[in-house]
């Protein structure tokens, strides 16, 4: 299929920096389907709220959640070679063992196999504020191997103290990341750390929302997908049959 086929004019003041507060605020398009058939251009169109969704389901419906919890996993920090310093940042995608992670690297360009970079710098709750690792390699399209200082645990709580949300880019070219991001970015059901970005669609839920969903008869269930590199690659090709498309670790329990 033809990529320009999805082609839209998105207005800016249609993306909303920071999220509707409470959250199932956020505006809903309801598409109902006419004569039977699935939506097209003529359906039933519904400009509603997502708190609006229990009475658009019935008792006895499911809904199943993704309860992958967001790492911070943007870092920035400098390149060090030979005395000489270079602002680089990261955006870590895939851990590869204890001490090593797959990352997206800014420009990467600056970097090659060996480099010593220092993250986190001017964050002084980690170590003296900083976080070290090694290009450990070096691949395409900007993708890096980092292998860190520590490892395992230790790695985590570092990564966590001097990393920060990594937010969409259509939201992070246009404002900087904030403390309200680490709340804001993250379900309120997440639950198992790994995903290096949101699952965005339940951004939207609340208490008081599951709660009219309980009362209306509907299910909650969960698996667990944490989202991963492939959501920060822009579509290139002009065919969707030639983009590469990453993998991603997932889990569906029997219960489930």
């Amino acid at each position: 299929m033809r990529t320009d086929l999805f082609d839209f004019e998105l207005p800016e003041s249609a993306i909303a920096l920071y999220p509707a507060t409470p959250r199932d605020r956020a505006r809903m398009l309801v598409v109902r389907a006419v004569d039977g058939s699935c939506a097209r251009d003529d359906a039933d169109l519904g400009d509603q709220s997502v708190s609006d969704l229990p009475s658009l389901l019935q008792p006895g419906d499911a809904l199943v959640f993704n309860d992958t919890r967001v790492i911070p996993a943007a870092l920035s920090g400098v390149r060090i070679r030979d005395g000489r310093e270079a602002n680089v940042s990261f955006n870590l995608t895939k851990r590869v063992d204890g001490h090593r992670w797959k990352a997206f690297a800014r420009p990467a360009k600056r970097l090659e196999v060996g480099d010593r970079v220092r993250l986190g710098h001017g964050n002084t709750s980690c170590l003296a504020g900083t976080l070290d690792a090694t290009v450990f390699e070096k691949g395409e399209a900007g993708e890096v191997e980092l292998a860190f200082d520590f490892s395992d645990g230790v790695l985590d709580e570092a990564i966590a103290s001097v990393g920060i949300m990594p937010l969409p880019p259509y939201i992070a070219l246009k404002r900087a990341p904030d403390d309200r991001d680490r709340a804001s970015y993250q379900t309120i059901y997440a639950d198992k750390d790994g995903a290096v970005a949101a699952p965005t669609a339940g951004l939207h839920f609340t208490p008081e929302l599951f709660a009219a969903l309980d009362a209306r008869g509907i299910s909650r269930h969960f698996v667990t997908l944490h989202v991963g590199a492939g959501t920060f690659l822009p579509v290139k090709t002009d065919d969707t049959a030639d983009h590469k498309m990453h993998s991603e670790w997932g889990s569906v329990s029997a219960e489930t």
